[in-house]
């Protein structure tokens, strides 16, 4: 069989995927990326011996019982990898002192909440049986939607029947609604704190669904190590990584991608092109928004995961006082706190005391990020001076704030960074700096989108931007499917092996 070439533009957890896959199924493939190093939005970085982790909360398809851990093993990501599984999602401290805790087991959490709201016991057992529910469903991920034939589809209407009912009642529910449904003020209040307000509240179903059945683990080791786990398996498969290598252009003829033009000048063809980067950046930019329909540009009008202003501590301090937490403690302000154009009123800080890999000995990584507009850092970005001294600003008001929480804990600090809109997009190129993609909404969440574009062949597109919710999972199942589907068209049996 004609070995066929395939050219894929970033090596983040979407384009390493499709690499990994590729290479298993007999073709010949390098990856382009901009960076210097493995994983795009899937990153950390040190900062004066600390480590500031950019991405992994929690990792869906955790569990040996779960469908999509496979792939997870195919790819190499957590090969030789420890996983945990934290007791708690998240917390809600209040200015009178009170707390509401998000645990992962599903009985715990409903317990907790009907002794703080009685009155509201009957949504509480609503919703936590939508959540038991959920947790029993698996992610169809094996095979690609666009090779399903009439009975697959059939097979598939068959086993997500019995969910059919909870997702049209809580997809259609944003969390501004679904908090709206308690009558006590404090679970009102704290609900709106754990999700966007305009997030569909499936997704939190789903995610707590997920932690009950210890599918969502936290991998030690976080973002960076996964993704150069990954990286390995690539290139023991036969691939190859070029980094600082930019892509000014795809290569078109004839309707045909062909190739790329990399932004020192240089031109690499192949049989398929498959972008790995930014959606926006792929279709305005490299494409100069020559394959575009009325359906694209829709696309680009939903809701984004909002841009991060990201900020990293390192304290000489252990929290064994703190329970560990998938994700953050929240604490309300004496004084709000101004990020940009927007004054927060309360912050969450993760506290990094379930993987010591992080910090020296006795230390501790904090991480705190608030939402934030990348047209503000944008333009600040244009005097450094400006810039900095509003970085700095923003970390002395977020250390003034925590040692109120936490007595003693300025004089503790070692580190700070931090890092903004501009910051992730000047290492990822992600439109508007975004951490994750377009936001799922009541609107898009049952969207299958296409990851080709109108009048191109040869050309794929993989990652968050092609599936409405993003994070890891988008990357690795768009990335797993793309292949099966040139495996489909080139008449080649897809096959798989494990890491």
């Amino acid at each position: 069989m004609a070995e066929k070439s395939v050219i894929i533009i970033g090596a983040g957890v979407a384009g390493l995927t499709t690499g990994i896959y590729a290479q298993m199924n007999g073709y010949k493939t390098q990856i382009f990326e901009m960076g210097i190093k493995p994983g795009g939005l899937c990153t950390s970085w040190e900062r004066n011996g600390y480590i500031i982790d950019g991405c992994l909360h929690w990792l869906v398809g955790s569990s040996p019982k779960s469908g999509m851990h496979h792939l997870w093993q195919e790819v190499g990501a957590i090969k030789d990898k420890t996983i945990i599984d934290m007791d708690i999602f998240s917390r809600y401290e209040s200015a009178d002192g009170k707390t509401v805790t998000l645990y992962s087991d599903v009985d715990r959490l409903a317990t907790h909440l009907k002794e703080i709201a009685p009155e509201d016991s009957a949504f509480i057992d609503e919703f936590c049986a939508a959540v038991r529910h959920f947790a029993e469903m698996d992610i169809p991920a094996d095979k690609a939607p666009e090779l399903y034939s009439p009975l697959d589809n059939l097979k598939m209407m068959a086993k997500m029947s019995p969910f059919m009912g909870d997702f049209k009642k809580w997809g259609k529910m944003t969390m501004t609604e679904f908090a709206g449904r308690f009558q006590n003020p404090l679970l009102r209040e704290s609900w709106l704190l754990f999700c966007p307000p305009e997030f569909s509240s499936v997704c939190l179903l789903m995610t707590l669904g997920w932690l009950h059945t210890k599918n969502a683990g936290y991998v030690i080791g976080g973002s960076l190590e996964l993704a150069l786990n990954m990286e390995q398996r690539y290139c023991e498969l036969g691939g190859k990584v070029s980094y600082r290598s930019g892509v000014e252009n795809i290569l078109v003829e004839d309707g045909k991608a062909v190739g790329i033009l990399l932004t020192n000048g240089t031109e690499h063809k192949a049989d398929y092109i498959i972008s790995a980067a930014d959606g926006h950046a792929t279709i305005w930019e490299m494409l100069e928004g020559k394959f575009v329909d009325s359906t694209i540009d829709n696309y680009y009008k939903m809701p984004i995961f909002q841009p991060l202003v990201f900020v990293g501590l390192g304290v000489k301090r252990v929290f064994t006082d703190v329970p560990q937490m998938v994700s953050s403690l929240i604490i309300p302000l004496d004084k709000p706190i101004k990020v940009g154009n927007k004054e927060n009123k309360t912050l969450g800080v993760k506290i990094y005391n379930f993987d010591l890999s992080f910090a020296p000995e006795d230390r501790t990584t904090l991480e705190v990020m608030f939402e934030s507009d990348f047209s503000y850092w944008h333009e600040l970005s244009q005097d450094h001076a400006l810039y900095k001294a509003e970085k700095e600003k923003i970390a002395a008001a977020v250390v003034s704030a925590l040692n109120k929480r936490f007595p003693g804990l300025s004089k503790q600090l070692e580190m700070w960074d931090v890092a903004t809109p501009t910051t992730f997009y000047r290492y990822t190129g992600n439109w508007q700096g975004s951490f994750e993609g377009f936001l799922m909404t009541p609107e898009n969440m049952n969207l299958r989108m296409k990851k080709t574009l109108p009048g191109l062949d040869n050309f794929y597109m993989v990652g968050q931007w092609v599936m409405p919710g993003g994070g890891l999972p988008s990357g690795l199942m768009s990335g797993n499917h793309v292949v099966q589907v040139l495996c489909k068209r080139d008449k080649r049996k897809f096959k798989v092996t494990t890491a």
